[in-house]
């Protein structure tokens, strides 16, 4: 049996903007006003917090106090370096300047981390890449991405680094876009303190299967973080954990169990029209009983079906699990 723990990125809890929308969903709020709202989900322990700050708190010792006093803590921060300043790249702007101010960025970040005490900091390169054929130089834009992780990491040896990989959005087109690509470039930069964020819904996004693909990083000793949502595959949608991809998600959360992870899950979430604490409460609600699904499947039965391949055996077993009644 397991007992997950969890927390959540504070974007959950702020305004929220699309390209439609543009005066935003909801209210805008502090950042002591999203903390407020993040203490209120019950199960909620930890949160990965953007640098710069939302509104309201300036320095590190005051976010460490604010977490204190609601009984939360930073599980990870995570540089802006995917607003208008670098609208053309990153770690891969044509402008060496911009790139500068990249790393500086991620640089004001790892400060923060170590006076919160974050679990690590995260590269969200969500501006590196291109949008139409023949705009970029692919090779060009592989380098200067492996180059920076590789410098950063090199950098803060003492700090773990995680990579969110995506396929696409804000960008039509990012570099580090799914499991295999991420490991690849990880590889390349040399550094043995990068790894990788595991989102459930980025992965759904890349073509993938999360299960498996948890399984290929953890494999590959670049683990660093397990996150929750779900979407319809076409679009990064955050949703509430389980909404559409059921039998994925306990698939998830079975290898999940397998390869022993203990850290915090996180949900990555945007309730653009939904209460933010319903709807984080919900996906704990929901895993806590996808949990007990699990506990229901007997692996030993699971895994003869598996090994002969049989599809129909595999959703027997699931179904009779989630709680409906096998045919006799």
């Amino acid at each position: 049996m397991s007992a997950l723990t969890f927390g959540a990125g504070i974007w959950a809890f702020g305004q929220i903007v699309d390209r439609y929308a543009t005066d935003g969903y909801g209210p805008s709020r502090t950042m002591r006003e999203m903390l407020d709202l993040a203490a209120e989900v019950d199960g909620l322990e930890c949160l990965d917090i953007n640098v710069p700050f939302a509104e309201g708190i300036t320095k590190a010792s005051e976010l460490a106090g604010e977490l204190s006093r609601r009984g939360l803590r930073a599980r990870a921060i995570t540089p802006h370096i995917y607003t208008r300043e670098f609208v053309r790249g990153a770690f891969t702007n044509p402008d060496p300047g911009v790139r500068r101010q990249a790393m500086e960025r991620v640089h004001e970040a790892v400060a923060v981390a170590r006076e919160v005490g974050a679990d690590y900091v995260k590269f969200w390169p969500g501006q590196d890449g291109f949008d139409m054929p023949g705009q970029a130089d692919y090779a060009r834009l592989w380098d200067l991405t492996v180059s920076a992780i590789g410098e950063l990491a090199s950098a803060h040896p003492d700090v773990q680094f995680a990579i969110e990989y995506k396929a696409k959005e804000p960008r039509v087109r990012i570099t580090l876009a799914d499991a295999a690509r991420t490991l690849l470039a990880i590889e390349e930069a040399g550094q043995p303190n990068v790894g990788i964020v595991m989102d459930f819904g980025h992965s759904l996004l890349a073509g993938e299967t999360p299960a498996e693909a948890v399984q290929l990083v953890h494999r590959r000793g670049r683990l660093v973080s397990v996150e929750l949502n779900d979407n319809w595959r076409g679009w990064d949608d955050d949703l509430p954990v389980a909404s559409v991809h059921l039998f994925e998600t306990i698939e998830y959360l079975l290898a999940v169990r397998r390869i022993g992870w203990t850290a915090p899950v996180l949900l990555d979430q945007f309730p653009f029209r939904e209460d933010p604490v319903r709807a984080l409460s919900q996906s704990i609600r929901t895993i806590r009983a996808l949990e007990q699904v699990c506990d229901r499947i007997d692996l030993d039965e699971l895994r003869a079906v598996q090994e002969r391949q049989d599809a129909l055996g595999a959703q027997e077993i699931l179904w009779s699990a989630i709680g409906m009644a096998r045919a006799t």
